[in-house]
């Protein structure tokens, strides 16, 4: 890591009032020169607690956007704007509104990896961690449609006994990680635990001993008194889980896991997006407060 890089970015935070912010999948470099390092709703309700005009979100589109649609009056910067999700690109406003029209009465639950646009025509967000309590609440007399991902609409179904419509979307990076690379590591360390994200597919989620959010892999792995853990998410959460217990090995289910749009952001391009103030996220302002009512709605729970 260079010196300088880090010096430049910290002279720069103090004078643009700014507060870096990065998801557990970022580079460790990166994680290593942020405020706070989290999941992508968490972070974004950090920022918006705090009195800094600037947000440099270090993570991909959607996570930008929601700091935006939390914090409407800071100027929030991603360092790549190429730096997108490809689940959140499976569906569209207009994909999400001729899907709505088949159900009557339909309640259209929406993960958090999404557009602001689809947010804003949703009734409720959840995130990996709470995506069953929200299922759990919604009308029992109505159906409900859940989007983008099917892993963890059918995960969240499973767990409440739900029906659900599951629009076909899914995480490429968590499709990577295969029950044979679960068994494998279970071979070279019999004694540790697996936990997997609930972006896999069932079979994983079954081959595990927990799915659980990445906020909720860092809290097992805090209190974990094991002397290896297997862990099937992006790999990039290696990183900080090393940093925070490092009596642990720490085991990527597969080398695989990685996102190649979280890997984009470095420090090189963290310092330029400070420099030049650029690129910005900007949110139109009617879809702002409709996304914002599906995210406070799921905060209200």
């Amino acid at each position: 890591m260079s010196k300088d890089l880090v010096e430049q970015i910290a002279e720069l935070r103090e004078d643009l009032n700014a507060i870096i912010l990065a998801h557990n999948y970022q580079r460790g470099e990166v994680q290593d020169i942020a405020d706070y390092t989290g999941d992508s709703l968490e972070l974004s309700r950090k920022a918006a607690g705090t009195d800094a005009e600037v947000i440099v979100f270090c993570g991909v589109h959607f996570m930008a956007e929601t700091a935006k649609i939390l914090s409407p009056e800071k100027t929030v910067l991603l360092p790549d704007e190429e730096a997108g999700c490809p689940m959140a690109d499976m569906i569209t406003s207009d994909q999400l509104g001729h899907e709505k029209a088949k159900y009557a009465g339909v309640q259209v639950v929406c993960y958090v990896n999404s557009s602001a646009d689809v947010k804003a025509g949703s009734d409720i967000c959840c995130t990996s961690a709470n995506a069953v309590q929200v299922v759990q609440a919604m009308d029992e007399d109505r159906p409900i449609l859940f989007v983008p991902d099917q892993y963890l609409g059918h995960y969240a179904m499973r767990k409440t006994g739900r029906e659900m419509h599951l629009w076909p979307g899914y995480c490429p990076t968590h499709m990577k990680i295969g029950v044979e690379d679960i068994s494998r590591q279970r071979a070279r360390y019999p004694e540790a635990k697996v936990v997997v994200h609930p972006e896999c597919r069932p079979e994983v989620i079954d081959a595990a001993d927990e799915a659980l959010s990445t906020g909720g892999i860092i809290r097992f792995a805090q209190s974990y008194q094991g002397d290896a853990l297997i862990v099937g998410t992006e790999t990039g959460i290696l990183h900080r889980l090393q940093k925070e217990n490092p009596a642990v090995e720490y085991v990527a289910v597969t080398d695989r896991g990685v996102c190649p749009n979280m890997k984009r952001i470095t420090l090189e391009k963290v310092l330029w997006s400070m420099q030049e103030m650029e690129p910005r996220i900007e949110v139109e302002e009617d879809v702002r407060q409709g996304a914002l009512a599906a995210l406070e709605r799921m905060l209200a729970l």
